[in-house]
């Protein structure tokens, strides 16, 4: 692999790389990469990787092949401490006690950080509804008009990544740079001779958020609570002005009670068939638009009253390009949460632009995951980043699968029989005791989490852990320290979780992984590879599929010493034609269908 990562760092040729789990895949491109001598600029899917390559995996290639250069990793500005936005939060009356705790707790911690970064604060969770109060994003940042600017952290990151040799950032950073080229503001990250993507199957979804256009409730309750603080400040609070910031929060509220409870993606004409709904939507806009007027008429008042006339500019923009006339090759759509909606047009195809974006950068693209293959071609991750003519290479996992796993594949009712969840509870049950636990249940579906949870925890005396009862971290935290826990999750339990050794030796999934078929996304971009002369199901429901089954898959096998059983419920795995695609997808598990050699196994693998 290295030599392949060679080779594209000195042709210039795109490179696709597909390195299943224990190939040492991040040494393979670093050790070329560092040896070049070239700026390298590494791109990761979680925060999680990012702060291995940045803390163990930089550091020991560097160490190994005795060479110099500075390295710096880079994060999103929501990450870092807003000193700023801090001493906003410690004099505002109106916050939480639970939240007024947690912004003490940054204040003490903020004297002794050396980088800024809200990660290093003790006790403070990634879900800490204080940390929109301690940091800044692209729309409320003062930018050089801050009075704290020659102490600002996101800053003082992003001058070291300018000297660095080396910067890791992650994929939301990457694109949200591609996204600010391609409209032609000053680009964020330095250029770079080498762009190294990792976790690469993320690049299509992440690429779709950053060029579309996004407008959340979130956005518009910060604007109003910033405007209206920041128009205390300098007595700028005409009755006209506050008038207007009451109305818009008035106004979002109104469209959140107006909006859907289901969750999750909804296609933009279910949200907004009926009058109520387009009212308050029209209303919204109207709230808006008079808060822009307001603001245009005080944003001279001070340095943060025009930080709030630009933020409401680029939202009615937002807004307006997305409850417009939709463009033929994007997807309007919402989503709602407990306390929060967005309102989201999104394009089918990010090839073309993602294609531009590259052509941009003289740099050698590498493109590397353990899934990107399906079916041993990768014909449709390639089609997705418009990089067709990209070199190809894979590597096979050097773990002993016939000795360490088996593959069970159960008879089981169809999916969309009415006793398929009981049917997959009862066996999941036998399993779990004869594993003793250590077990994860991957599923489809929020409702399905929340049953299998139910039923596990009544016939089990296992501790078992339900997405949503907390943090992911802190779920996974409790699942390692148990050793014989059962954890059920959805999609975010599929890929970057990473539990070696015993604790996790069974790794059940319900389902085969296709998208719903009343996902907006979906259903927009079927109609559109059906008017490109293209089968939607072959094309793209599979291959997203295949490679969705792949990350869950991967979860089991993470060391040589690992050993476990994966079973998939869904017998359209080996019923179908389309299922060999998924077999064939998969590491070389030895697969068995007969229930007995499974279960001891098991116990084998838990005594």
């Amino acid at each position: 692999m290295a030599e392949s990562v060679a080779r594209a760092i000195e042709t210039r040729v795109p490179l696709v790389v597909e390195a299943a789990t224990g190939t040492g895949k991040t040494l393979a491109y670093l050790v070329p990469a560092l040896l070049s001598g070239q700026r390298t600029l590494i791109s990761t899917g979680t925060k999680a990787l990012q702060d291995q390559l940045f803390e163990r995996d930089l550091p020991a290639a560097r160490d190994a092949l005795a060479l110099g250069g500075r390295i710096a990793r880079l994060k999103g500005r929501s990450n870092y401490l807003c000193l700023y936005r801090m001493e906003q939060a410690l004099d505002d009356g109106s916050l939480s006690a639970f939240v007024r705790r947690d912004v003490q707790r940054v204040r003490r911690w903020a004297g002794r950080t050396r980088d800024g970064d809200l990660a290093g604060v003790e006790g403070l969770n990634d879900d800490s509804p204080a940390r929109v109060h301690v940091s800044s994003t692209a729309d409320n940042c003062l930018g050089q008009r801050c009075p704290r600017y020659d102490d600002c952290w996101v800053m003082d990151a992003r001058r070291k990544a300018q000297a660095a040799d080396v910067v890791v950032v992650n994929h939301h950073l990457l694109f949200a740079d591609l996204a600010l080229k391609d409209t032609g503001f000053a680009e964020l990250l330095p250029g770079a001779d080498i762009v190294i993507v990792d976790e690469a199957h993320q690049i299509p979804d992440v690429a779709g958020q950053f060029f579309g256009y996004a407008l959340s409730a979130r956005q518009l309750r910060e604007l109003v609570g910033d405007a209206q603080r920041e128009a205390e400040e300098v007595g700028a609070g005409a009755t006209d002005f506050i008038d207007a910031l009451h109305a818009l929060s008035d106004q979002v509220d109104q469209l959140y009670r107006e909006l859907p409870r289901i969750g999750g993606r909804q296609a933009w004409d279910a949200v907004f068939d009926g009058v109520a709904a387009q009212t308050a939507l029209r209303e919204l806009d109207e709230a808006l638009v008079a808060v822009q007027s307001q603001l245009r008429l005080v944003e001279e008042a001070s340095d943060g009253l025009t930080t709030c006339a630009q933020r409401c500019d680029v939202l009615v923009t937002r807004l307006h390009a997305i409850s417009g006339d939709q463009e033929p090759d994007h997807v309007r759509w919402a989503e709602v949460s407990r306390s929060n909606f967005a309102l989201r047009c999104t394009p089918l195809v990010i090839a073309d632009r993602f294609q531009a974006s590259r052509e941009r950068e003289p740099a050698a693209w590498v493109f590397s995951s353990a899934t990107l293959a399906v079916d041993g071609r990768f014909d449709h991750f390639k089609r997705e980043i418009g990089a067709d003519t990209a070199a190809e290479a894979a590597f096979d996992s050097p773990f002993d699968f016939a000795k360490q796993a088996r593959l069970y594949l159960p008879a089981m009712p169809d999916p969309r029989s009415p006793d398929y969840r009981a049917a997959v509870a009862d066996a999941a049950v036998e399993l779990i005791e004869a594993s003793a636990g250590g077990a994860f249940l991957l599923c489809t579906s929020h409702a399905a989490v929340r049953e299998y949870g139910e039923w596990l925890a009544q016939r089990s005396n296992l501790t078992v852990l339900q997405q949503g009862q907390g943090p992911k971290n802190r779920l996974l935290e409790q699942f390692r320290d148990d050793g014989n826990a059962v954890l059920v999750g959805t999609q975010s339990f599929w890929e970057g979780v990473d539990v070696p050794g015993r604790a996790l030796r069974l790794v059940m999934i319900d389902r085969l992984p296709f998208m719903s078929p009343s996902d907006p996304l979906l259903k927009a971009r079927v109609e559109w590879l059906k008017s490109q002369g293209l089968e939607p199901f072959r094309d793209y429901q599979i291959p997203h599929a295949a490679m969705t089954l792949k990350q869950g898959a991967g979860r089991l096998i993470r060391g040589a010493s690992d050993r476990g059983v994966l079973v998939i419920f869904d017998a359209r795995i080996h019923r179908t034609g389309y299922g060999r695609s998924f077999l064939n997808s998969l590491p070389p598990f030895p697969v068995e269908r007969e229930r007995a050699p499974i279960l001891a196994f098991l116990r084998e693998v838990s005594a």
